[in-house]
């Protein structure tokens, strides 16, 4: 799949729930590999905040996302617009933006949606990256009862499950089986607050934006009428009657578990903050901002060890190319036909294996009584993959070779010994130019990196 962007740019402008400042917010489009950059433009320098994990500084009632170099450049509410991103399968996009948060509008995702649907959305050149869960994941805070489970699937998908000591609000449930339906069954799931929540807030100098439209406030616990009179004094809003527990909105609930939904739609919103788009299944218990941090600043800490994940490998499958038939394409032969399988060829990259076992003929001396797969045999590897790909983009490739010019920025990481199934992945660096293609290889043993290198090969058709 490839990366994406939108069409043309559009701008939502509103109050903003903890500032009450009117804000103007402009979604643009952005290259390849940016992801997502907020821009302070009210800002002297006018500074950048990339929207990973790690500049998280704050989840108290909200998402708050700082610049390394300078915490004073932040910005806040950032979920909404990030759920709605996330959704839309939107790669990169550069948010400008005129104070410190963005604007609530209604409470929920659902403007931001009909923005990027009414401005369309480009594909790119680059291929998308996807963070693959392969194993089960868990987070949890034993304070607040939360917990994270991440668990392998083929799609993305979430199961949100909120509790709350409240008579109104009690035990809810909410699932997203497909992204098609986030705008249909999610994006429209207002924010909500307890009344007795509201005065600490306020306390904390927050949700000087909030009122009865832009959140769902909930009144679980009796309380006197002028008490009432003075939170609604405290918010700038209409003093309302209320004799019975129940909610408090000027229109009624989108859905009848609408709080869970909203829930469910932060959560995405704040996994937009791993940078990558995730291919797994989401159980999410008494999820939060503080959380979901929690689960996202551990996935960037693992993309930062090991920026590119191994490929997901299964015997199972038949191979995309088998050996006879990579033999027709390499003139490689025992002993040095080092590529035993393609499982996964696309546009830009590739994917092969190459089981190592005990009897290869390098073990003999290398060592006798340490068998270790020399380093240099695992680029000549790494570089018949490499090979494969470059052919593949030719007519009759049995009619050419790749010949490699240049080898750069060769590591190698841990010793590859008999028994491991090395796991090559290669992708073009730039486009093929007059027969030369530059090339980026990486070679896993499980999830680990053992070794990688760029490579520049020339095609040449043979005489």
């Amino acid at each position: 799949m490839k990366q994406r962007t939108l069409s043309s740019e559009f701008t939502l402008s509103g109050k903003g729930l903890h500032t009450g400042l009117h804000i103007d917010a402009t979604f643009k489009p952005a290259e390849v590999n940016t992801g997502y950059v907020f821009k302070r433009i009210d800002m002297e320098a006018q500074p950048t905040i990339e929207a990973v994990a790690e500049n998280i500084i704050e989840t108290t009632r909200g998402t708050v996302i700082a610049a390394r170099s300078n915490k004073e450049a932040r910005v806040s509410t950032i979920e909404h617009a990030l759920s709605a991103l996330y959704a839309a399968g939107i790669d990169n996009c550069l948010i400008e933006v005129n104070a410190p948060e963005l604007p609530i509008l209604d409470g929920s995702a659902i403007e931001y949606v009909n923005k990027i649907e009414e401005v369309g959305i480009t594909e790119q050149e680059a291929e998308k990256e996807f963070y693959i869960v392969k194993q089960r994941i868990k987070v949890t805070d034993p304070e607040t009862g939360s917990s994270l489970i991440m668990l392998p699937d083929d799609e993305f998908s979430v199961d949100t499950m909120i509790e709350f000591n409240s008579p109104v609000l009690n035990n809810q449930f909410a699932s997203l089986d497909s992204m098609d339906n986030f705008k249909d069954e999610i994006a429209a799931s207002r924010t909500f607050v307890f009344v007795r929540e509201v005065l600490p807030l306020v306390e904390l100098n927050l949700i000087k934006g909030g009122d009865l439209d832009n959140a769902i406030v909930i009144h679980d616990t009796p309380m006197k009428q002028e008490e009432l009179d003075k939170l609604a004094d405290l918010m700038k809003v209409d003093h309302k009657n209320v004799e019975e527990l129940g909610y408090l909105n000027n229109k009624p609930l989108a859905f009848h578990n609408e709080p869970a939904r909203h829930k469910l739609l932060d959560l995405i919103g704040d996994l937009a903050l791993i940078g990558r788009p995730v291919k797994g299944r989401i159980i999410a218990t008494r999820p939060g901002h503080t959380i979901n941090s929690k689960l996202t600043k551990q996935i960037r800490k693992e993309l930062r060890a090991q920026n590119i994940q191994a490929p997901v490998y299964d015997p199972n499958v038949a191979p995309v190319f088998d050996v006879n038939k990579i033999r027709t394409m390499l003139p490689h032969r025992f002993p040095f036909l080092m590529v035993d399988k393609v499982i996964e060829i696309g546009e830009n990259y590739i994917v092969g294996v190459k089981n190592v076992s005990g009897n290869e003929p390098f073990f003999t001396g290398h060592f006798p009584t340490e068998p270790v797969m020399p380093g240099v045999l695992q680029v000549e590897a790494m570089a018949q993959v490499g090979g494969l790909l470059v052919l593949s983009q030719v007519e009759e490739p049995e009619r050419y070779s790749t010949y490699f010019m240049k080898i750069d920025n060769v590591k190698f990481r841990q010793k590859v010994v008999p028994g491991d199934t090395l796991i090559f992945h290669l992708s073009f660096m730039t486009p093929i130019r007059r027969g030369c293609a530059v090339m980026k290889g990486y070679a896993f043993v499980g999830e680990k990196i053992v070794s990688e290198a760029e490579f520049m090969a020339q095609i040449i058709k043979n005489k």
